[in-house]
């Protein structure tokens, strides 16, 4: 039988291991400095309440912010809703929504339930096919004005970069709320909140080497939200709830050690992927990679394989790679990716697409063998067709 750690694993997109520096700090404020931030009657309150502001304070640094802009919450998906939903709520409707439509189901979801009720009505950016936004048509339409714009740092299936700063400075000149989903950006990226003409930024601990089930929105002093939760007024009275303590710790930990350390292992991962892309290039002469070249993220492997489904590919690798036939949200529905029929890529080139996803403790062995089992799987449905 295999054991989980004799798979490769490459899908850092969907989630990256917890650095057992942090999973360290999560597990000191779980059994040890155990006390609930709100309980300031006692040492263990006061400790706990001090985690709570050093994570703060490593997240504003990371992404050049104040610490009383951060409100912290269960992940990126409910950072999203917040923003939209309590930002949506206190429009007069139907509040104007421009989309770009390669964003993560959590932002096009929520945008689409509230166009469901009527509160909202969504106008869609268009992208080509490196699911690049055009910039031009984004300026148009925002000129038009809109209650908020929805446009990612990085996305999460081709890995594409987006040029932040300009769709912040174009959002500020048309008076547009901005809300940059940067789940897949920060701690790989940098980001500029505070100078980039970002309103709302939304962060994910699992996609940063902290645990799953913490993450952040960053709100622009000045712009109140109406709240999702509420309860006893944690954070402003913006997200009701006893605070996450260790999850929240390890987060705060996660952000400092990608400060310190992005630099160096963003260029390493990217020298690794460049090596697997080459690799598999040398041996599956029809393999095309998607995406944007220039501008992606690092540890961003997005290929097609033309007419090789791409379910037959990891059926053949799966007990050996851990790699992906798109976002990990929405794989468990076999249904064509919603970011490549947005590039308008065509259907065998749809069906044969693989993300793969590299990280910080991808190894040089890891990839030589990956390859050699993609491109195995590859040759044996070759000769089966």
């Amino acid at each position: 039988m295999t054991t989980q750690e004799n798979i490769i694993y490459l899908d850092y997109h969907s989630t990256t291991p917890v650095d057992p520096r942090v999973a360290e700090k999560v597990m000191y404020y779980m059994t040890t400095a155990f006390g609930n931030a709100n309980s300031v009657d006692h040492g263990y309150g006061n400790q706990a309440a001090q985690a709570v502001k050093q994570a703060r304070q490593h997240i504003a640094e990371l992404i050049n912010t104040s610490s009383k802009e951060i409100i912290f919450t269960s992940g990126a998906t409910e950072s999203i809703n917040l923003a939209i939903q309590g930002h949506i709520s206190q429009q007069n409707s139907p509040a104007t929504i421009i989309v770009s439509p390669v964003e993560h189901k959590a932002v096009l979801d929520t945008c689409q339930a509230l166009a469901k009720k009527r509160l909202a009505k969504i106008i869609w950016l268009n992208v080509n096919q490196q699911a690049q936004i055009d910039l031009e048509h984004l300026e148009k339409v925002c000129s038009g004005g809109a209650s908020l714009l929805c446009v990612m740092a990085a996305n999460n299936e081709v890995g594409t970069i987006y040029p932040v700063q300009k769709i912040g400075a174009i959002a500020q000149i048309y008076h547009i709320p901005y809300l940059c989903d940067a789940s897949q950006a920060v701690g790989k990226i940098p980001i500029n909140f505070q100078d980039w003409g970002i309103t709302y930024l939304a962060i994910s601990g699992h996609k940063l080497y902290a645990p799953k089930g913490v993450g952040a929105l960053v709100v622009k002093k000045g712009h109140y939200l109406e709240p999702l939760i509420y309860g006893g007024g944690h954070q402003q009275g913006l997200r009701s709830g006893t605070l996450n303590v260790p999850e929240i710790a390890g987060l705060g930990e996660a952000c400092q050690l990608r400060r310190l350390e992005m630099s160096a292992d963003e260029n390493a991962i990217a020298l690794l992927r460049d090596q697997l892309q080459n690799l598999l290039q040398a041996q599956i002469p029809d393999l095309l990679v998607n995406g944007d070249l220039n501008n992606r993220l690092s540890g961003n492997l997005h290929i097609s394989i033309p007419n090789i489904p791409n379910n037959a590919i990891i059926a053949r690798v799966r007990h050996q790679l851990a790699i992906s036939t798109g976002a990990a949200c929405s794989s468990g529905i076999v249904a064509p990716s919603h970011v490549l029929q947005a590039m308008n890529l065509a259907e065998n080139i749809i069906e044969g697409a693989l993300r793969i996803g590299l990280g910080k403790f991808t190894t040089k062995e890891e990839i030589e063998k990956a390859s050699s089992l993609i491109a195995s799987a590859v040759n044996e449905i070759h000769q089966l067709l």
